[in-house]
Formats: structure tokens, sequence, C-alpha cells
């Protein structure tokens, strides 16, 4: 099966450019059912710009992220773990032409770094390393992961690490897989074939090699796979409709989807001379996030701290289910007042994690630290299994309020372990079980007396 057919895509968009009310209305009763979208549906959505249309779409959007994820938002931080690269993609500030020095951890260095991490309350995070085979070797890349694994503090420690690494080997993601990783993320950045050989150089420069990789993952035995498009690359319009076909063929090949789906949107960052000849305005991505919602329902949407406090409170409503948050972009950034010369790419949004969290409080949302899934063995097709009969939430929910109530009393300043109680108050009045209720009020009461990492 062919995972992007470009014409095919093409032809989509044009021929769904005047759809009609009869239609429309079909699709989003559809997507309230948390049905799966296909690419035809995807086109007429992509096509509309009636503004009463869009946001009976964002309307519908809501009701489905709620209806699955309710009013959780996952939060992790990223950590840079080298600046070693041997590509030289246009829009990245680790390509080559970038003189500025490079930066590798030592494994005190990662050390130091995650218990950083660990003090501001973070419990998950996403790896990130730059391709360079001698530098960032997989021996070397495994040598983290146990690191992060086994570093503990009296309060806290990092129960999930999620990688992105270049694509490679079946070999080399079974040994990922045995590290303990959760989930693997790998973007192809734009699935237009042109336009992404024109920005690559080196080895990621392969399009075939880097959109195959999830197959090569999934052999190695990782099935919770995220995928993502950096938009501004090309015509968002095309890479929402490859982003599902995309989806569709993980899920017809693999018998399961992606787990997560992100939406980063271009950066400048310091050396990178690139501009983006697709700029998405905010109208724009919001309106993409809201499509990708309503046609892959049960995949988790990631959101990074690229985008301003804004457009992340808008977005939270109408699809995104994990956010990064406190972020450095990196290596060893945490411990550096302002962001280097060698970043991969500027942030909009500089708040810590305190802030962010007081932030998602007083909106009304459910601030979340939980990794129960990934140690549970709730991962891949069980998770979706799940997910699809509507009874994750029978998990998730409490898990979310025990791990936000560990970082309200470990890490959270007074101002925010205020708002925030009051938000687990509300949201313990959600649960409809009374036994998973009784059950939690029990476990609350023992992590206010000291007990951590309770989990249904």
């Amino acid at each position: 099966m062919k995972i992007i057919d470009e014409k095919k895509i093409i032809g989509i968009l044009e021929k769904t450019k005047n759809a009609s009310w009869d239609n429309f209305e079909k699709i989003i009763e559809k997507a309230k059912k948390i049905k799966s979208l296909d690419l035809e549906e995807v086109g007429v959505l992509v096509n509309i710009s009636d503004e009463k249309l869009i946001k009976k779409m964002q309307e519908a959007a809501h009701e489905i992220k709620m209806a699955i994820y309710g009013p959780r938002l996952v939060l992790f931080a990223p950590l840079y773990i080298s600046s070693f690269c041997v590509n030289d993609c246009a829009y990245c500030g680790f390509h080559q032409r970038n003189k500025a020095p490079r930066k590798k951890l030592s494994l005190n260095e990662v050390k130091k770094q995650v218990e950083i991490l660990e003090d501001m309350g973070h419990k998950r995070l996403l790896l990130e390393f730059g391709e360079d085979p001698e530098k960032n070797s997989i021996d070397y890349v495994i040598d983290v992961i146990k690191t992060i694994y086994s570093v503990k503090k009296e309060r806290g420690a990092i129960r999930r690490v999620n990688i992105n690494i270049a694509a490679t080997s079946v070999e080399n993601y079974k040994k990922l897989k045995e590290a303990g990783i959760g989930t693997y993320q790998l973007f192809q950045e734009t699935y237009h074939r042109p336009t992404y050989e024109k920005l690559h150089s080196g080895p990621k420069a392969d399009y075939d090699r880097q959109i195959t990789a999830m197959d090569r993952a999934f052999a190695g035995g990782i099935d919770d796979l995220g995928i993502g498009v950096l938009f501004g690359l090309y015509d968002w319009r095309f890479e929402v409709l490859s982003l599902v076909a995309h989806a569709d063929y993980m899920e017809k090949n693999f018998g399961v989807g992606p787990h997560t789906i992100s939406v980063p949107r271009f950066r400048p960052a310091p050396t990178v001379d690139f501009k983006a000849e697709h700029e998405v305005s905010d109208k724009d991505f919001l309106k993409l996030i809201t499509i990708l919602r309503l046609a892959v329902p049960y995949t988790g949407m990631i959101m990074s701290t690229r985008e301003s406090p804004k457009i992340r409170r808008r977005a939270f409503e109408i699809g995104i289910s994990q956010t990064s948050a406190g972020s450095r972009t990196t290596p060893g950034g945490y411990n550096q007042k302002k962001e280097e010369e060698l970043a991969q790419f500027n942030l909009s949004d500089h708040r810590t994690l305190d802030e962010t969290v007081y932030d998602i409080c007083n909106l009304g949302y459910l601030p979340s630290f939980c990794t129960a899934c990934y140690r549970s063995g709730r991962t891949g097709d069980e998770f979706m299994k799940y997910a699809k009969a509507g009874t994750i939430q029978n998990f998730c929910q409490p898990n979310a309020i025990s791990t936000f109530m560990e970082y309200l009393m470990d890490y959270a300043s007074p101002e925010t372990r205020e708002v925030g109680e009051k938000v687990i108050r509300q949201q313990m009045k959600n649960i409809n079980s009374a036994e998973v209720r009784t059950n939690l009020e029990n476990r609350l009461e023992k992590i206010r007396k000291g007990e951590r990492d309770l989990y249904f």
C-alpha cells in the first residue's frame, strides 16, 4: 500500500472545493459519532472558508476531544541531548552551516538536566538528538535513556521517556524498545516530495527512508508511534490530507494508528535564513488542528512552546491533548539563563511549568503528569481498544487527578496549589463510578501523607 499518493491528494483538494451544505453536515455528524474521516471528507473540511461553518467544526472538535480525553492536558518537557548533526536542513538551527560550537551532554550532564526537570515537577520527557551516527550512536542514546530512568530524587523521578531520533534500522528500534521508551516520534516535516528534497541535505534527504521509519519501528516492537509535519514548509491543506493518509496507512498495516500527531509551525532560529513560502496564519493553524481532531479522533495531539500562550489556550479547546511547558531547545538549556546561539528554534511561550499549570487550571482544564498506560501495558492496540470504547477515561481521569495532586503537594506555588485543588474537587464530581471515586479519594489521602506513584 502506497503511503502518500500526491496526485490523488491534489485531485481531492480540487474535487472538494465546492461541497454542498448537506455533505458538510453529514461529515460533521459522522465525526461526532467518533468515526475517522476519509480523505474526501477531510478535503471538504479543508476547503471550507465560511466562518459559521468553521465555528461548527470547532464546536464538534471540542465535543469529540472532551468525549475521548475529557478536560485533561498531559504535560511534558523536551530534553535536547546533542546538537551534533550531519544534515543541513534549511529550517533547522542544528544545520551544518551553523558554525556555533556543538554540544553533546555527558551522562553526568544528562543527570543534572534531569534533576532540574524533576525539581520543576516533570514526569515525562521527550528526548531530542541531532543525527550523527558517530557522536549520537544508538549505544549513546540507550545510555542516556538508562541514565534518565536512574535519576531518583526524594520528590520525583522521570516515569516515561519518549524519543525523537533520526530514522534508523529495525535492530536499533528493538534496542529502543528494550530500553523502555514510551512513544517514538518522527516527523515527515513535509509530505510533498519535491519540497522535502529541496529543503534537506545529508542522510535525511532520503524521503523514502523518512516516511518508512514507522514501518521499521513497528517491526522493532514499538507500537506507540507519533507522526507530524512542520507546517509552513508546504501548503497546509496538502499536509493535513497527507497526515490523515499516513494515519490510515498505519491503521491498515499495523492494526493501530498513530498514538500522537504533532502540529509544529515553522519558527525562526539563530543562523536560519529560511523564509517560509507557505506561512500558516493563526486562523488556518487553528482550523487545521480542528480538522485533524475531527478526522483522527482517537489520536493524541501535541503542541509545543513554539506557539504563544494565546494560541495554545485556543488550541486546547479544539483538539490539543498534550503540551510541553517550561521548554528549552538547546543541550544543557535548563541551567542556562537564556537560549544560546545553537537553538533548534525560537520559543513563543517562555512561561515556567508552574505558570503554565496555573493558566491551565484557570481555563478549567486538568493538568496531568500521568504515565500509567505505558507502565500498565496499555499501549498501541491495547490503548486504542479502550479509547474507541470510550472507557479510557476510567483510567486517565483518576490518574490525571492523582498525578496532579502529587504536583500540587511537591512543586506548586501557593497560588497554583489553591486553584489546582479547586480543579481537583470539581473533577472528582465528574467521575461517574462510585467505586473509582472512592478508590481515588483513598489514594489522594495517601498522597497527602507522602505516598507517591499510585495509579489505576
